[in-house]
């Protein structure tokens, strides 16, 4: 298991158990929990993590691939730009189809900040290709984003590709609206964070 938390680069060691439910009465909480059943894992189906900053969605996604590792499931986190990044060095070095496998292989992948911005031709080809390898061999994706999923049909140059590929993850999956307010530190200038004896989402 610590192997396998290693390889899954998660930004923080994030559990369910210390997710803090409390913080916002607005986040669908039975559902959440129903997440933790892991049937969306045992299915091979898509989780879509959407909602404003700060409430809680990067938390959920490494917390629910910390419970698939518990399982016995190997689990990768990467960041949506850094995953196309590394995607799109493959086409440099003649590596991409090694890269797009390390990436579908895994039984969970979460896409952190999925549709922040715009894509180009070829990030979308990419994404295109690796969202459909992993749903042919029925393998789980966990995305989070600041939009809802109706939203990311124009960050798409090419409305072909954006229907294709949007319908193999939007159609089947389990989309979590998490609502509320900020829950991360107030680091405006000027202005202290509020001090607490509790950790927050």
């Amino acid at each position: 298991m610590t192997r396998r938390l290693r390889r899954a680069h998660f930004d923080e060691q994030t559990t369910l158990e210390g997710f803090d439910f409390a913080a916002s009465p607005k986040l669908p909480a039975a559902q959440i929990r129903d997440l933790a059943a892991l049937r969306w894992l045992q299915t091979g189906e898509p989780v879509l993590l959407h909602g404003p900053v700060g409430v809680g969605k990067t938390h959920l996604a490494q917390a629910l691939g910390h419970l698939a590792i518990r399982q016995g499931a190997e689990v990768r986190f990467y960041k949506t730009s850094r995953a196309l990044a590394h995607l799109a060095g493959g086409h440099a070095d003649r590596t991409w189809t090694k890269r797009l496998g390390e990436l579908a292989r895994p039984a969970v992948l979460t896409l952190d900040d999925f549709a922040m911005r715009e894509l180009t031709a070829q990030q979308a080809d990419d994404l295109y290709e690796l969202i459909s390898e992993r749903a042919q061999t029925g393998r789980s994706l966990i995305t989070t984003s600041n939009r809802n999923p109706p939203d990311w049909y124009p960050l798409f140059p090419n409305p072909v590709v954006a229907e294709s590929l949007l319908d193999r993850l939007i159609n089947n999956s389990h989309q979590v609206f998490m609502n509320g307010p900020s829950c991360r530190p107030n680091k405006r200038p000027g202005r202290a964070a509020p001090q607490s004896k509790t950790s927050t989402v």
